[in-house]
């Protein structure tokens, strides 16, 4: 099953927000253009999953996702879903999905670069999953397989390959106050494939790299 790096429906580029272009503020992931059309992502499965993201007043606003036969749609508030406003650029929303099981949308907020990564389980007697501490491949610094997803606690790093779910993860050693909004304070780059993590990361004033060997399970 194969990553969708375009929505179908293409995202009309409108009057930026203030912010973006000050030549006062410090340079942002992407330019944050007013969202004015919706966002659809299409599985290639038979029943055609789908994840619909409508949009109001330039911002995200709802997300839909269902399939051909499933009889009724799982949708929720944007803003509600993740606690916070997201500046939105097209290039920095990517979907995964898989069959009619779930599908990933991952997405960078463009003035801060914070990741995002929301698991959407089809099925609804499962939860929604959702990481603000995401370290997607669409942060420039960040290289990660497009098979998988990152995110860390700080202290950590966890991968997950998005078609099995199994995982990895490596320690930094110790906790870091990273904050996710400037995240690149602390976590300079990454590298994640399926058999090796490798970051660069500040612990205690220094800047460190650290590798490790992974095995998914």
């Amino acid at each position: 099953m194969r990553i969708f790096l375009l929505p179908v429906i293409a995202i009309a580029i409108g009057s930026a927000f203030g912010g973006c272009h000050s030549s006062s503020k410090p340079k942002t992931l992407c330019d944050s253009a007013c969202l004015k059309d919706s966002l659809k992502f299409t599985g290639e499965n038979k029943l055609k999953s789908y994840v619909y993201i409508s949009t109001r007043d330039c911002q995200a606003d709802t997300i839909t996702w269902s399939y051909k036969g499933m009889g009724t749609n799982r949708k929720t508030g944007f803003t509600y879903l993740m606690n916070t406003t997201v500046n939105f650029n097209k290039e920095h929303i990517r979907c995964f999905i898989q069959d009619t099981s779930y599908a990933w949308l991952l997405f960078n907020d463009c003035v801060t670069g914070r990741g995002f990564q929301l698991k959407l389980p089809f099925n609804k007697a499962k939860d929604i999953g959702r990481k603000s501490s995401g370290i997607n491949n669409l942060d420039p610094k960040f290289s990660v397989d497009n098979s998988m997803v990152a995110y860390t606690d700080r202290g950590n790093i966890y991968v997950e390959d998005m078609a099995t779910g199994k995982t990895a993860m490596m320690t930094f050693g110790k906790g870091t106050d990273m904050d996710y909004d400037a995240i690149h304070e602390t976590l300079d780059s990454v590298n994640v494939t399926p058999t090796r993590i490798w970051v660069k990361v500040k612990i205690d004033n220094a800047w460190k790299e650290l590798e490790k060997k992974i095995i998914l399970e």
